[in-house]
Formats: structure tokens, C-alpha cells, sequence
């Protein structure tokens, strides 16, 4: 029966896909070349067609890029009903319908939901209305901040120096903009990739000229009377005069439309097994729910088994492509989910790429190269193994470590390398924040239950 039913689920069943951004085209092109001759409905609550993100924060800001010129390459034709610009309010998993804005239905044999994340606003409404204030997070969030800048700015304020926020500050530094920055740790990065890179970050913002400003937080942002914004106050009780303020706070995961759909979601995400079927809130996977990209959490083998939620490009196509691969083969054919968490960035004239996952480590090792150089490796170790590493404009090295986290190598790193220096002979704590504190915003989120871990929190959805 369960062969007869996938047969028929390939040949006529009805597939919709709730968001219509990388995950959800890379599922949908997986869908159609692994023969899917059913009915594909593409849901998505902006206007236009898949697009590329990374572009906005770098290529678009430095002048390099039209936002208007993001779209993502499309490998096939997938033969969808596009349902653009109405987004789904609600999912009834009994019926296997989503509900839509425009308060029109989609019914559905199976599901894919790839809602991914939206930009944190600043929490204050009134003053996040005020003009001047911008989030990064879409193209129409780009076209609206490139417009400003582009008409000129004393002073831009970048709320938080997570990796987005620096992108930012990099960028109008380019420009030859003023830019002072807020962050609340003790240097840009530190919630990613710890205080000891985070170092490195600090003297490459100050060396590029600028105004940085750590332990602080943003206590206020002020209007003047036409309704614009005129100035920023710091909780060390300074303020600084600006015209362009953007907020850089990390994340919120897409799930509020998932509220009471009976499905294990929550601020964290969607709780997924390994092969992206999605979990119900009683920990009972679903057969026809599946979630891929920054909106799922899954657990994976070469990290405790720990449930990560990855904002990561790659493993955006990844994940969506193998919860495709799953949703129409015999369960005997299906297979898990095993990206290795991978990400860069560029900024101040540095490469930085990363592999495994940085905030899981308690110490690290600089292996290669130098800090004071800002050309090196780094690798993070926990409980004897490698499970991350870093590269500051010297990323050739880095799927040989990748190679090292997938195989358990151990740590600290006793074998020889190339270039490397007294300094790196001893591991030194990573330095990562508390975990069960706030956090401006990291781009990996640990959860789920580890008996030898305790500092981890979890956050169970409201049902």
C-alpha cells in the first residue's frame, strides 16, 4: 500500500512548498528531476521570484549590484503555480490545507515548509517607524537602504556587530561614511565565532576607522520633529548624532503562522528528524510535513546529535533538496540530512569562511598563521574533538579541516602544520557568551537535550 501510494503521489498527488525563497526553488527543481508529475504550488509572501540574500549585505551595498538583480538561477523549469506576494496564515494538518492571506486554500498531499527567517525589528515600534531606521533583511529592505545612502549620510548607526551588522559597517567605511557601532558583547562576532576572533574583528573595525563601541546597548533612538531620525542613546548615557540607523539583531524564525497547526514549532523552529519530516508538538514525526532551510532544526550525527538551525546558504540547498528527495520516495530510499554547517563573509578587506559549528567549542587553537597577521586558521575543539574551524584570508586550508571534523580528529592538535607559530602550540578558551543569555544575534542555534551539557536551554512552543 505505501509503495502503491507513493506511485501515485509521483504521478498526480498535489505538492506545495510555503516559501518561495532559496530552499524552497532548490526542492522544487529536485521535485521535477526526480520525476514529480504531480501539481507544485509555489507560496511566497514577497512579490517577486527567488532570489539571492548574501548579495544585499556585500555586492549590493558596496554599489557592485542592482537589488533588482538578485534573482537565483533557475536550473529547470518547475512548472508551478507561483501564489506570490500572499503569505500563509495558517496550516490545518488534519485537512492538509494552508490557508492564505488573501483568504483563498491550498490543499496539499504533502507539504514543504521553507519559511526561513525575517530581520529582528527594533523592538520599539514608534521609533522603528521613524524614517532613517532600516532593517536588512529583503531586496525591498536594500532598495530602500541603498536609496538613503546613495542621497548622502552624516552618520550611519549600526545596531549590533554580528556578521550582517558588520558587512554593513564595512561597506559604508568603503563609501567613506561615518559609522559608529553598537554592540553589546565585547567585540564584533563574538556570539559566532568567540571573544579570540572577535578580537581580530575589533582592531580590524578601529584600524578601518570605525567608531566602535562594546558593552553598550541601544537604549534609545530619537526623532526630531519632521519624524526622522536625528540621534541614537547609548546606556553608557552617550548619545551620538546620526541620520541613517540600521538595526542588526539577528533573526526571527517564520513560525507564528504555525500556531496551533499542531506542528512542533516554535521561536527555535521546526523541530525536524533527519530526514526533514517534521515533528508534531508531542515529538511524533509527521509523514507529509517536511521543513528545509533556516526555518528547520535537525538533529545531526557529527554534533552530538545536537538539533541545529543553520542560516547558511549551503545548507539551505542541501536540506532542500534531500526533504524533496524524501517527500516522494519509498521510505526504505530516503536519506538524512548531513550538511556540514558552513558559512563566509567579507568585510574591511577580509575573507572569513568557517566550517563545523564555532559556538559548540570551549577552546581554540591557532594552528596556522598569525591573529596579529589577520591571515590564519583556527580550530575549535569540545570534549577532545574537532568540531570547527576558521579562516582569516586563508581558506584553501579549510576543507582539510573539514575532512578532520567529519573523521572525530582529536583535539588539541598535535600534528604538524604548515606555518605554524609558537602561539599556537597551546588551545586558550574560545570565549563564547553565555548561551542562556541574549545574544545579538548568532547565526547557529544549539538546542535539544545533552546530558553533558547543562548550559543548554530549551524553548518548547506555546500549545
Amino acid at each position: 500500500m505505501a509503495a502503491d501510494y507513493v506511485d501515485w503521489l509521483r504521478r498526480e498527488g498535489r505538492i506545495a512548498i510555503v516559501g518561495a525563497s532559496l530552499a524552497g526553488l532548490r526542492a522544487a527543481e529536485t521535485l521535477r528531476a526526480e520525476g514529480f508529475a504531480g501539481s507544485l504550488t509555489m507560496i511566497g509572501d514577497e512579490p517577486y521570484e527567488p532570489y539571492d540574500r548574501p548579495p544585499l549585505s556585500k555586492a549590493v551595498l558596496l554599489g557592485k549590484a542592482s537589488p533588482d538583480h538578485t534573482d537565483l538561477p533557475q536550473r529547470r523549469d518547475i512548472d508551478a503555480k507561483w501564489r506570490l506576494g500572499v503569505a500563509a496564515t495558517g496550516l490545518d494538518i488534519t485537512a492538509k490545507r494552508v490557508r492564505l492571506s488573501d483568504g483563498d486554500e491550498v490543499e496539499y498531499d504533502r507539504l514543504l515548509i521553507a519559511t526561513g527567517v525575517r530581520a529582528r525589528p527594533w523592538p520599539n515600534e514608534a521609533e522603528a517607524g521613524l524614517d532613517g531606521v532600516f532593517v536588512l533583511r529583503t531586496r525591498d529592505d536594500a532598495v530602500g537602504l541603498c536609496r538613503r545612502l546613495g542621497a548622502g549620510a552624516r552618520r550611519v548607526f549600526v545596531v549590533g556587530a554580528g556578521f550582517a551588522g558588520s558587512e554593513v559597517a564595512s561597506a559604508c567605511r568603503e563609501h567613506g561614511m561615518e559609522v559608529t557601532v553598537a554592540e553589546r558583547a565585547g567585540g564584533p562576532l563574538v556570539g559566532a565565532l568567540g571573544g579570540v576572533i572577535g578580537a581580530v574583528a575589533m582592531d580590524l573595525q578601529l584600524e578601518n576607522g570605525v567608531d566602535l563601541r562594546t558593552h553598550v546597548t541601544v537604549t534609545a533612538l530619537e526623532g526630531d520633529s519632521g519624524g526622522k531620525v536625528r540621534a541614537v542613546h547609548l546606556s553608557d548615557e552617550s548619545v551620538v548624532e546620526t541620520d541613517v540607523v540600521v538595526v542588526s539583531l539577528g533573526s526571527i524564525r517564520n513560525t507564528d503562522w504555525l500556531a496551533g497547526s499542531g506542528l512542533g514549532a516554535g521561536p527555535r523552529g521546526i523541530a525536524t528528524d533527519a530526514g526533514c519530516r517534521a515533528f508534531d508538538f508531542r515529538g511524533i514525526v509527521t509523514d507529509d510535513v517536511f521543513a528545509a532551510g533556516d526555518v528547520a532544526r535537525s538533529p545531526h550525527p557529527l554534533f552530538g546529535y545536537q538539533f541545529l538551525s543553520l542560516e547558511h546558504w549551503g545548507n539551505a540547498v542541501a536540506q532542500g533538496e534531500t526533504a524533496a528527495h524524501n517527500m516522494i520516495c519509498p521510505a526504505t530510499d530516503r536519506r538524512p540530512h548531513m550538511w556540514m554547517p558552513a558559512f563566509w563573509s567579507s568585510q574591511f578587506g577580509v575573507n572569513i569562511k568557517s566550517v563545523g559549528v564555532p559556538p559548540m567549542a570551549d577552546e581554540i587553537m591557532i594552528t596556522q598563521g598569525s591573529l596579529t597577521e589577520r591571515r590564519f586558521a583556527g580550530v575549535y575543539g569540545y570534549k577532545g574533538r574537532i568540531v570547527a574551524a576558521v579562516t582569516f584570508n586563508n581558506a584553501k586550508w579549510l576543507e582539510y579541516y573539514q575532512r578532520q571534523i567529519e573523521q572525530g580528529a582529536p583535539f588539541p592538535v598535535g600534528y604538524p602544520t604548515m606555518d605554524r607559530r609558537p602561539e599556537g602550540r597551546q588551545p586558550m578558551p574560545a570565549d563564547f557568551p553565555d548561551p542562556s543569555l541574549p545574544t545579538h544575534g548568532p547565526t547557529v542555534t544549539l538546542s535539544g537535550y545533552s546530558p553533558a551539557d547543562r548550559r543548554m536551554v530549551f524553548t518548547p512552543a506555546h500549545h
